[in-house]
């Protein structure tokens, strides 16, 4: 694979927000662009967004428009736009064009894969804690990373050796694991124990500093991952919990994850990425999931709330 000269990003939320600024002042304004289309590219050519303190108005590309391939495409969406914007790419998909989907998920690749193949498809997930409202965000730029590779990456392919010198000349955060899956299994078991227990509860993160019973229901959440990624050939063990213990008790004490933030704002949530997939794994595998089960109708039931389905007229009696 070639040197990585135009890359695009989709989904300038709070992950895009991470690459963006960095990308573009290592490519230029005219080899790094933007995918949206409708509302959203005239709001980020209007408006931009500030990351930092800085306000960014980066060029913007539609899916219809017809321009160069891109040699690195990074899909930073949220689950719900996943399928449209597996769409919205194909314009910019070229013979040698590397996908990194980061998004939440353990499924994101396989459906990008379906679509473009596995040529194009390199796995990754992000281990960061950033918060964006109304088009702002700020953040360590150097506390968080991306982890990105093959499924198994004891010796590094091409097209890792190429993106990681891109990531590098770009002064991103990046880490190759050497098993991938693994990774991605036990960010989503993270994932569900704290992201879902956050937003059930409506607690910062913070929560799990002075809180035991929220960390009770972390702790078994994550063991309800456990078992399916078990069962799937994924090894996650005890270990993996307690080495997360003082990652989630070093988060900046007031941030909140995304479904948290997302139900604050009544927009719609992951919970389908979440406590969604793990109740229909539970299901198709026959291991007992109580606790997603919970978070799943519970967050539902907020959402409802949020949608205004319990604002019907009260009758005197």
């Amino acid at each position: 694979m070639t040197e990585i000269k135009y890359a695009a990003l989709i989904g300038l939320g709070a992950m895009g927000s991470f690459f963006a600024p960095r990308m573009e002042a290592y490519l230029g304004r005219e080899h790094f662009q933007v995918v949206a289309s409708g509302a959203r590219k005239e709001r980020l050519e209007r408006d931009g967004v500030t990351i930092n303190g800085v306000t960014h108005k980066f060029s913007v590309r539609t899916p219809e428009e017809e321009g160069p391939k891109a040699d690195l495409i990074i899909m930073a969406m949220k689950d719900m736009g996943l399928s449209q914007a597996i769409q919205d790419i194909g314009n910019l998909v070229g013979e040698k064009t590397q996908i990194l989907c980061v998004m939440n998920g353990i499924e994101s690749e396989e459906k990008v894969a379906a679509a473009y193949g596995w040529d194009h498809v390199l796995y990754s997930y992000m281990r960061m804690s950033i918060v964006m409202k109304d088009g702002v965000a700020d953040f360590d730029p150097y506390w968080g990373k991306v982890h990105f590779g093959e499924e198994k990456n004891r010796a590094l392919t091409p097209r890792v050796m190429t993106v990681k010198a891109f990531l590098e000349a770009c002064d991103i955060p990046y880490e190759i694991d050497d098993d991938m899956k693994r990774g991605l299994w036990f960010k989503y078991m993270c994932n569900v124990g704290e992201n879902m227990t956050c937003a059930l509860l409506g607690i910062p993160f913070g929560a799990f500093r002075a809180s035991d019973s929220a960390n009770e229901i972390r702790r078994e959440a994550m063991r309800e991952v456990m078992a399916i990624a078990n069962r799937l050939g994924v090894d996650l063990n005890e270990s993996d919990i307690e080495n997360q213990e003082a990652t989630v008790k070093g988060l900046p004490y007031w941030n909140k994850p995304s479904t948290l933030q997302d139900l604050e704002a009544k927009k719609k949530t992951e919970v389908e990425l979440f406590a969604g997939t793990m109740v229909r794994l539970g299901k198709e595998l026959g291991i007992p999931t109580p606790l997603s089960y919970m978070f799943y109708h519970g967050i539902r039931v907020q959402e409802e709330k949020n949608a205004g389905e319990f604002a019907g007229e009260e009758t005197d009696k």
